[in-house]
């Protein structure tokens, strides 16, 4: 009798073979073994995915009147802005960025040991201080109005700041904050060619032209990809310039939906849209990428040796690169310094201490936990490094991509729920309300931070287990010593200059972080960075100079200490 391969019963039997022997597969790569480590890494990466399981698993809930006037009003504007920001931004800084590193890579010109550091530099001012800072130097009182109105006509200079502060002006802003992340890793991808391959390519007849777009791009683009994905990251993270320019985008409607309409369905719908946006930007990177590498292994590798210009060409490389140094830091710093000067007598009180304070309270608990995690999750990996659990490492850094919005909405929603939880249980065992436990509360902004930053202190110590521990660790257990005490007696002592530069970076970029504090903040709790922003918003903008330039001079320290980094490789 025949069997019918369509029938219930064949159907499910195949299904059943199948699943069988996908299991039996993939049974190895999601194997672990539960120790102690490895349960603590667990129970880590699962509170930083939080936020983003609570935004996804909120969209499915019950929406609100306010969501579908959103849909049907600003969605497309939100949609709109966003996306021509993130194209706008991402082409000024690829040119940007890879033309200096080409030129200070591969060429020898006047200030060009000064410039490699200088073009970093406007990484240590916040996209926020730069919008507010550029609108002053541009109004009607400013020192660029005063110049150009003795050689032009007033009326012609009057739409200067109006014209700054658009869409296009925005995107002038960011691009000038946001170059060095492609500038910092496209230079070290160019630092890691070999100068044979260039040398080569001049010597079969290639102009110095070709040679960059044939040769010596292609070799570094996954590294300049991965410098313009970080870019449109910052970009679609961005509240402070784009709020104080007036451009609405996801990030304004985030704030807009949770404060000025107080519906959270909303504010978890636009969250979930920015983050599919961020989703598909790291998608298409990944893809970019495929399997090629950053730099290319050879045993013939001889550092690229600089091309010395000459005449009109060697000042047109400098300007060039100090144009970028000079919009991007030195006269935003000189207008913040003059400000500081003048408001220095009445603002150098006890608020502004206690405002110090807050901030670098917050960075350094904020930098410690974030390195504790990080190091615990790595040397969990190492003790176990099953492909699950390194799946899972991986997932742990997903929150750096997340905009601080974004996380700020995903942590409210299960901490409201939480306490409501709470609340409940105290109503009934004591008769009583205990309040609010954890939301609007430091516990929660300083879980937000290590959330957010966790990636910027997990990719430093990962590197620095692999090149400066190797198998010591391993030695140091098989002649008898427990894990802890190998991590405690040889490890971390090896590892003392990484940690300490992985707690520097997360710190800096607490220091920093603006969406996610005005959201997360206890009551009447500022730092310097909500009160700059604050300060400015309200047209007190030489008030704010102070915490702001403390601000970028704490910001200088990481970007010297990379340029460091980067220059070693240069042989």
């Amino acid at each position: 009798m025949a069997v019918d391969p369509f029938s219930t019963l064949t159907v499910r039997s195949r299904v059943r073979r199948l699943l069988e022997g996908l299991r039996e597969r993939y049974r190895p790569r999601f194997r672990v073994t539960l120790t102690p480590w490895t349960i603590s890494t667990l129970v880590m990466v699962a509170l930083v995915l939080l936020p983003i399981a609570s935004i996804t698993v909120g969209v499915f809930g019950e929406s609100s009147e306010t969501w579908r006037h959103l849909a049907s009003t600003v969605l497309a504007e939100y949609l709109i802005n966003s996306a021509v920001l993130v194209v706008g931004v991402g082409a000024l800084t690829l040119v940007t960025g890879v033309g200096t590193a080409w030129l200070v890579t591969t060429c020898q010109f006047p200030g060009r040991r000064i410039l490699e550091t200088g073009l970093i530099l406007p990484l240590a001012i916040p996209t926020y201080i730069m919008a507010y800072t550029y609108a002053e130097i541009l109004s009607h009182t400013g020192p660029v109005q005063a110049i150009l109105q003795l050689v032009l006509d007033p009326a012609t200079t009057a739409g200067l700041r109006t014209g700054l502060m658009s869409l296009t002006g925005t995107t002038v802003m960011l691009s000038l904050v946001l170059y060095p992340y492609v500038y910092i890793i496209t230079r070290a991808s160019f630092l890691k060619q070999s100068g044979g391959i260039l040398e080569t390519s001049r010597i079969m007849g290639k102009s110095a032209w070709s040679s960059f777009l044939r040769v010596a791009l292609p070799m570094a683009r996954p590294a300049v990809v991965a410098g313009v994905t970080l870019v449109l990251m910052e970009v679609l993270n961005e509240y402070g310039a784009v709020k104080y320019f007036g451009v609405s985008t996801f990030t304004t409607g985030i704030f807009r939906a949770w404060f000025s309409l107080g519906d959270a369905p909303a504010a978890i719908r636009l969250s979930a849209c920015l983050l599919a946006f961020v989703f598909i930007l790291i998608l298409m990177e990944r893809a970019q990428r495929g399997r090629a590498r950053f730099d290319q292994g050879s045993a013939t590798y001889r550092p690229v040796v600089p091309f010395k210009l000459e005449g009109g060409r060697a000042w047109a490389a400098t300007l060039l690169c100090g144009l970028p140094v000079l919009l991007g830091f030195v006269f935003p710093v000189l207008q913040l310094v003059g400000w500081s000067v003048d408001a220095a007598p009445t603002a150098l009180d006890g608020r502004f201490v206690a405002l110090a304070a807050n901030s670098f309270g917050l960075a350094l608990v904020a930098a410690l936990l974030a390195v504790l995690v990080a190091l615990l999750i790595v040397y969990s990996v190492r003790l176990s490094p099953t492909p699950f659990l390194r799946l899972a490492s991986r997932a742990s850094s997903l929150g750096y991509s997340i905009p601080g919005a974004v996380i700020a909405v995903g942590v409210l929603v299960p901490f409201i729920w939480l306490d409501r939880q709470m609340a409940g249980v105290a109503q009934a065992l004591l008769g009583t309300s205990v309040g609010l436990l954890l939301t609007g509360t430091v516990a929660a902004l300083i879980f937000a931070y290590v959330v957010r930053f966790l990636a910027v202190a997990l990719n430093p110590v990962d590197s620095g287990f692999e090149r400066i521990c190797g198998n010591l660790d391993e030695t140091s257990r098989s002649l008898g010593s427990p894990p802890m005490r190998t991590l405690l007696r040889v490890d971390i002592p090896l590892l003392k200059a990484t940690l300490l530069s992985a707690g520097l970076l997360v710190f800096v970029d607490v220091l920093k972080e603006l969406p996610l504090t005005l959201i997360l903040r206890p009551f009447d709790f500022d730092t310097l960075a909500t009160r700059a922003f604050q300060l400015a918003m309200d047209e007190q903008v030489a008030e704010s100079a102070l915490p702001a330039l403390l601000i970028v001079m704490v910001g200088i320290i990481p970007v010297i200490l990379l340029n460091r980094l980067i220059g070693r490789q240069r042989g």
